[in-house]
């Protein structure tokens, strides 16, 4: 006679578990990943960066902390005022980029650009504000004491140092060019390398956002 094997019920209800979430995997995970278009590859990033918490000055010398990007799409780029070409070409695109985007209804309202000096030394407020003025009076300058502007720099990895020069007030800085994107949840999702076109980063932009 063959004895009946019993296996112990906690045994039998893990081997259950177990299968039912092997189950639920295979039923859930083609409805959740996202399809990535050829044309983003190399600009989503793999897994969105979460944002920690900052405490910048902007151009009209208020607070602005990582609450200032909640619910917006945030483009950034990091500069500084006597930036001879770099910086002033891409905010003139960021300036295109921005009145195309302002057009379609359903990303006009919550889309901001944010131009980060990597120069607090000779870049204050005021003359922030007369410098992004200039581009857009809806756009905003932000900087900060040298270990906050790092403690945000490196959220980016967006290297920048201080070229050498005998001049104390006239040097240059060299920086990272790229733009990035900041979705409403406060999280870096992708980044924009230059050469930075028109066209391609507004045609970009609307298929991250319908993608999110």
């Amino acid at each position: 006679m063959i004895s009946k094997i019993e296996f112990p019920k906690g045994t039998i209800f893990l081997f259950a578990s177990f299968i039912f979430l092997l189950v639920m995997v295979f039923v859930l995970l083609p409805a959740t990943k996202k399809i990535i278009p050829e044309d983003l590859i190399a600009v989503l990033r793999p897994d969105a960066i979460p944002l920690q918490p900052f405490t910048l000055i902007d151009n009209n010398e208020q607070v602005f902390t990582n609450k200032n990007l909640k619910g917006n799409w945030s483009f950034i780029f990091f500069g500084y005022t006597h930036c001879p070409d770099i910086c002033p070409t891409t905010l003139l695109t960021l300036k295109k980029i921005n009145k195309l985007l302002k057009k379609n209804h359903k990303t006009a309202s919550n889309i901001q650009v944010i131009f980060v000096s990597i120069d607090p030394e000779r870049d204050k407020p005021e003359d922030l504000k007369k410098y992004i003025t200039y581009f857009n009076k809806e756009f905003i300058a932000i900087t900060g004491h040298t270990d906050k502007l790092n403690n945000f720099t490196r959220q980016f990895s967006a290297a920048y140092f201080k070229e050498a020069s005998d001049n104390t007030d006239d040097y240059l800085m060299s920086h990272t060019s790229s733009i990035f994107l900041v979705d409403p949840k406060m999280r870096i999702i992708a980044s924009f390398s230059p050469p930075h076109d028109v066209e391609t980063i507004t045609s970009q932009y609307l298929k991250i956002h319908n993608m999110y």
